[in-house]
């Protein structure tokens, strides 16, 4: 499976230190680098990328800020030699944070977190199943094997019905938008739960049929009073 990508960093340098690292892997295309974002953005506007290595210290534009303005959604993986900035750039659902100088082995882990990711093929809300990268290999996961879906900071663990969770490279929020609403809901940051498998509702805590119980967050309140309506 081939990424295309983009570099964008001010320093030359860091420029060819990526270049050098990618030629390590075939399936990463180069399409173009960059020393200034507002050119880069120009070029992101008329030509798709898969991934874009972002420098967030450049001088016009931060990187972090470029990051928000982007009308499309590719992968993107941050470079800085300021720490600082991680927190951030996980927030914008980064694949990955590299701090400079950058080793080879650090930025293997995060071009092949970017290929697992890629490879993630979600079939579409309303199906009966779905389809995610897992341990290198592809998982087919029935829907109403779902019991619920923990988030793991940058991964989800998804607890199924007599088998062990599986654990794949996904936001809660990105799996939502691909689970039918009506059959699955978010009741705290950290969990979403398969609605049919909530056996009973006290004190704000969730039972399911796994026996699992979890909590219900004032962020989302409003699931307990429309799971008694059902």
């Amino acid at each position: 499976m081939e990424i295309k990508f983009i570099v964008i960093d001010d320093e030359p340098p860091a420029l060819q230190v990526i270049k050098t690292y990618a030629q390590q892997f075939p399936w990463l295309k180069l399409l173009h680098t960059f020393e200034d974002a507002v050119s880069a953005s120009e070029y992101l506007r008329q030509v798709p990328a898969d991934l874009i290595f972002l420098d967030i210290n450049m001088p016009d534009i931060n990187g972090l800020d470029l990051a928000r303005g982007l009308t499309t959604h590719p992968m993107i993986i941050f470079t800085t030699a300021y720490r600082q900035y991680a927190f951030e750039g996980f927030e914008l659902d980064a694949i990955d944070y590299l701090l400079k100088p950058i080793p080879f082995q650090r930025f293997e882990k995060a071009v092949q977190k970017a290929q697992a990711h890629s490879r993630q093929q979600l079939l579409p809300a309303g199906t009966e199943s779905l389809l995610v990268h897992s341990s290198y290999q592809c998982v087919k996961i029935p829907l109403h094997d779902i019991v619920y879906i923990e988030s793991m900071e940058d991964y989800i663990r998804i607890h199924r019905t007599g088998q062990a969770p599986v654990l794949t490279l996904m936001t809660l929020k990105k799996i939502l938008e691909k689970l039918p609403s009506e059959r699955f809901r978010r009741i705290h940051r950290s969990y979403i739960v398969a609605v049919d498998k909530v056996r009973t509702v006290v004190n704000r805590k969730v039972k399911l049929s796994s026996a699992a119980e979890l909590p219900v967050s004032d962020s989302y309140i409003d699931f307990i009073r429309d799971w008694k309506q059902l």
